[in-house]
């Protein structure tokens, strides 16, 4: 398929690109997201398959990794269009990035009936940094279900995506989902972590899946929702802080499940 050139600001694809790069409820409303840069769209290509449209800046054809993996888009029947550097940099966060996006077809997994295996709830999570980092380490300890509350910052914003380094692809992420029913009427023990518990991570026998229970950076986890959780844990630290951040509190969680898991 032939590399088609778009020169102008006017052209109808190109103003589409801008409303997909800049507004989330653009992205929402057409069901597709942005993947900025080689590593992601590299890593879409062999874990999920072509994209929708590949677009690139025209000095970036000169790179080789940009130029293969553009080539392999183009004998498998994707579309591709290079744009002047001067309209590429619009579409991108990244500064000093290469000159590099796919545009995906949002996955939207079939919602499951109750929690049956290791999977993550998030509460409100806001931080795009903390989201992404959250689905790198769920996804480098084998879960596979993510399911983010309303409030919680939209796990497929460019933002986010950068973050995960291409986890959104081997995990199942539910967006807007009701947690109360699915924590009332999970198949699995349910895990809150909390600083006001007295119960530590490592008193728990974590070598079976669990459902694991994030919340908020400020706020914690919804007290109904604390309530509600099998089980309420804190993770011991010696130093003079009064709590993790979210992410890391929630890396040390999965890695610890890793750690009884690969003990047994």
């Amino acid at each position: 398929m032939t590399i088609r050139s778009i020169t102008s600001r006017d052209n109808p694809q190109y103003k589409e690109l801008r409303r997909l790069a800049d507004n989330a409820q653009a992205r929402r409303k057409a069901g597709q997201s942005l993947l900025d840069g080689v590593h992601l769209c590299d890593t879409w290509l062999r874990q999920t398959g072509m994209p929708l449209l590949c677009v690139v800046g025209e000095s970036a054809l000169a790179n080789p990794e940009v130029s293969g993996i553009v080539q392999r888009c183009e004998q498998g029947d994707a579309r591709v269009v290079a744009l002047p550097d001067a309209l590429f940099h619009p579409l991108s966060q990244v500064e000093h990035g290469v000159d590099l996006l796919f545009v995906v077809e949002t996955p939207v997994p079939a919602a499951p009936s109750a929690l049956t295996q290791s999977s993550v709830l998030l509460d409100r999570v806001q931080d795009p940094g903390n989201l992404g980092s959250i689905l790198r380490s769920a996804a480098a300890a084998g879960v596979k279900q993510v399911f983010c509350s309303a409030g919680t910052v939209q796990a497929w914003s460019p933002r986010v995506l950068r973050a995960g380094m291409g986890a959104h692809f081997v995990l199942e992420i539910f967006e807007n989902a009701e947690l109360a029913p699915l924590v009332a009427s999970a198949a699995i023990p349910v895990i809150a972590t909390s600083s006001h518990t007295e119960q530590s991570l490592y008193q728990l026998d974590l070598s079976a899946p669990v459902a694991w229970l994030f919340g908020h950076e400020g706020q914690g986890v919804d007290e109904a929702l604390l309530a509600a959780a099998t089980h309420r844990v804190a993770i011991p630290h010696l130093g003079e802080v009064e709590s993790l951040n979210v992410a890391a509190s929630a890396a040390v969680c999965f890695f610890e499940q890793v750690r009884q898991t690969l003990a047994r």
